[in-house]
């Protein structure tokens, strides 16, 4: 039976364990690599990301594994999913990954990977069984079924084997076909994602005749409504089915993620909006205040830069402290976007004695997430 979810979703049977995990915040995002074996028209990856061999940790570009680790702990996760690009691109990186994240969190993490098939062989798929991966999603070509036997190779371990696609409209002939084949090799679950609008692949679905389905979403129209007509056409096929839509994943498994991040890094100088975002006060050096090219400046400073200006900030917050005996715990240096965050209603105490050390004061509200993303950022 087709059953509404609280997720803004639709099922059948049982949502697989890493959707279970991924609707509650719980599950880290580790991106393997940018590279891939296939080149999806629809794929929303990013330009800083795509054909990019980068790993990131939800928001975190990662340079040491130890970060993945420490990401995974800021998140409060109970699981990771894995993903790309093609994480069987770079399968020695994506075994070494699994294994560091089972060896420091134990057996119980739960670690789900996505895959295109055009790599997958079974001695391959051995080695990730073999390191621990506890459930494989494959993302098959729905307009060539050459490799959908691939598919079946997994089904020799002991794991759970499920197929994740988007819905794509005017593709219910080719979908079907591929459901009917899942249905033979007896998998265990099939994920529906409503087809998404990106900056990167607006272009090609605005070619192919696409549209939102209203001004606010990122979901294609009639994506949905495939989707549910291919849901009753699986009932009885597919044991497990899941149609994933565009909310969900914002409002659900982002909004969770983002909470469950924004109660672990909170200082005693923010105030934690029901969201999970963070308002706080900011102090800036003139240099590196938020305006045009921001993200830039930041990202363009070498490693001896950012270690002189931290020196300067800490020299600036121990003056603020012993000067106007600021508690410790209300003020702190901010390493990552280099600047001073403090306790708002005492920076606005202070304002005019701040502005005389030539430090731009504002009211913050942002992101928990290690980008720090800027909602809004007011100047005083």
């Amino acid at each position: 039976m087709i059953q509404k979810t609280p997720y803004y979703s639709y099922s059948i049977g049982r949502l697989p364990i890493g959707c279970q995990l991924c609707v509650q915040g719980a599950k880290l995002v580790l991106f393997v690599t940018g590279l891939c074996s296939r080149k999806c028209y629809y794929c929303p990856l990013s330009d800083v990301k795509r054909n990019k061999d980068d790993i990131w940790a939800n928001e975190w570009k990662i340079e040491k594994v130890n970060d993945i680790i420490e990401e995974a702990k800021l998140c409060s996760a109970k699981g990771a999913g894995l993903t790309g690009g093609d994480p069987i691109s770079k399968l020695d990186r994506t075994i070494s990954l699994i294994k560091l994240l089972k060896r420091e969190f134990g057996k119980e993490f739960h670690i789900h990977l996505y895959t295109p098939t055009k790599l997958i062989t079974e001695e391959k798929l051995k080695k990730l069984y073999k390191a621990g991966l506890d459930e494989i999603r494959f993302h098959p070509d729905i307009e060539d079924n050459k490799d959908w036997s691939r598919i079946e190779l997994a089904k020799k371990f002991n794991w759970s084997v499920g197929v994740e696609i988007p819905v794509i409209p005017g593709k219910a002939k080719e979908t079907k076909k591929l459901i009917d084949y899942l249905s033979r090799i007896n998998i265990d679950f099939l994920n529906l994602n409503e087809l998404e609008i990106s900056d990167t692949n607006a272009n090609k679905l605005l070619e192919k005749g696409f549209r939102t389905k209203d001004n606010i979403s990122y979901g294609i129209k009639g994506s949905e409504q495939l989707a549910l007509k291919l849901l009753k056409y699986a009932e009885k096929k597919i044991p497990n089915i899941h149609y994933c839509t565009a909310t969900l994943k914002d409002k659900v498994q982002m909004g969770n993620r983002i909470k469950r991040r924004a109660k672990n890094i909170a200082g005693d100088y923010d105030i934690m909006n029901f969201d999970g975002t963070l308002k706080r006060g900011a102090l800036y050096l003139d240099k590196l205040k938020p305006g045009f090219g921001y993200r830039r400046k930041l990202g363009s400073l070498n490693k001896n830069s950012i270690k002189d200006f931290i020196k300067k900030l800490n020299k600036i917050k121990k003056e603020l402290t012993d000067e106007f005996h600021i508690p410790q715990n209300l003020i702190n240096v901010d390493k990552i976007k280099l600047r001073i965050l403090i306790d708002s209603k005492i920076m606005i105490q202070l304002i005019n004695q701040i502005k005389n050390k030539n430090l731009k004061p504002a009211i913050v509200e942002e992101y928990p997430t290690h980008d720090q993303l800027e909602l809004s950022v007011d100047f005083l």
